[in-house]
């Protein structure tokens, strides 16, 4: 085993042992994949202000998102199909974050379901809905998610079509692998032996939310159809609100990258709004998350908390997101590394390299709270914000 001291190392272990078609459905982007790109260079153009000879002693890295206590300001973000970098994914994840004291957002498109979910941990978690044209879908599983104690609905707004995305479709991808020579050839590498173990070993290898609950959706064949033809391209504010209604609890909207967008969030509102471009993989051109989060701000002010999700690797991220002014942050593949890499023991290293980052870099800026941090932070480029013009 190397020594393991930050997320690229996790994503080096992930890489060599998951089928590729997991490891870059988690590593890629749509078309060119310049958003992906640029969600995490973006936040290199961000300096830090050291400050020194300032007591650092007692420091936390303790906050809150949505009135629940966090260890960090960071949660879990939604990923689909989990469940294929590691067996049983989901739940793995969900156990190292509420160990952590991070919140576990689950997907619409998970491999273990709500129901699975809910039974291997005791703290509540958060799940996401992708709307669907199949309303009584929709019905159900938020019902399922409110008997199952979920404390917060993420409903994400970005995804009423699929952007292209080139190596999901080149490596043919599926939940579980087709069983095709390319495949079989790539899982045959001896590094992927845990991997294909474990598989094999449980019983959570398809999309258990969907599968036995979709109205004609009882297997693998049925469900490519089912979801191919769902996603809802008529969703709008209206259908937003009628979702609030029918949830109830507390809301969170997720694929914002537009100050008018985000206004509209905070008049239906929500709970929190996330900005996010969905990890590059819809909108490919679009600016990068940690760009666009300075004029969502200005345009929301306090009306509600802003998140930012996308390009996320480092503490040191982290840090710059929260001093920018984002009240919480969100993380998919740099959990996914750690959970691809060594199960849920690798989300939790993942997390604990994400805090120490965090940690040193917000003491080395002269803070010990986390909650002090801001622009008096950063040293920010002039033309990181405001340069772009319609």
């Amino acid at each position: 085993m190397p020594v393991i001291t930050c997320i690229d190392d996790l994503k080096a272990l992930h890489r060599a042992r998951t089928p590729r078609m997991f490891y870059e459905y988690c590593e890629s982007g749509s078309y060119t994949e310049q958003t992906f790109r640029e969600n995490t260079a973006d936040f290199d153009r961000i300096r830090l202000r050291q400050r020194v000879a300032v007591d650092l002693s007692d420091r936390s890295t303790a906050s809150t998102m949505i009135g629940t206590d966090v260890a960090m300001p960071v949660a879990l973000a939604p990923v689909g199909m989990c469940g294929m970098q590691r067996a049983d994914g989901e739940i793995k994840a969900a156990r190292a974050a509420e160990a952590f004291g991070v919140p576990f957002t689950l997907s619409t498109m998970s491999i273990c379901s709500i129901e699975d979910v809910a039974e291997a941990t005791q703290a509540p978690f958060w799940f996401q809905l992708y709307v669907m044209r199949d309303e009584a879908f929709v019905d159900d599983i938020l019902a399922r998610a409110r008997a199952a104690g979920v404390s917060a609905l993420v409903l994400t707004l970005d995804l009423q079509l699929l952007g292209q995305r080139h190596r999901d479709l080149k490596n043919a991808l599926t939940a579980p692998p087709q069983p095709t020579l390319a495949n079989a050839i790539d899982m045959a590498d001896p590094r992927r032996w845990r991997w294909i173990a474990e598989m094999l070993a449980t019983r959570r290898r398809t999309f258990r939310n969907i599968v036995g609950h979709a109205k004609g959706v009882e297997n693998l064949s049925e469900i490519h159809n089912w979801t191919a033809q769902q996603f809802d391209p008529r969703l709008d504010w209206d259908k937003v609100a009628r979702i609030r209604d029918e949830w109830g609890g507390k809301l969170i909207l997720k694929g914002i990258l537009d100050p008018a967008d985000a206004g509209r969030c905070a008049d239906l509102g929500a709970d929190a709004i996330i900005v996010s471009n969905h990890g590059g993989r819809q909108l490919d051109g679009a600016l990068s998350s940690i760009r666009m989060l300075p004029s969502i701000l200005r345009e929301v002010g306090d009306r509600t908390e802003v998140w930012m999700d996308g390009g996320i690797r480092k503490g040191q991220d982290i840090l710059k997101a929260i001093a920018l002014g984002a009240k919480g942050t969100m993380i998919g593949r740099a959990y996914l590394h750690g959970l691809g890499a060594m199960g849920e023991a690798g989300v939790t290293r993942a997390l604990e390299i994400l805090r120490r980052e965090l940690d040193v870099t917000m003491a080395l800026c002269g803070e010990r709270d986390v909650r002090n941090l801001g622009r008096h932070n950063l040293l920010v480029p002039g033309d990181f914000e405001g340069s772009w013009q319609e």
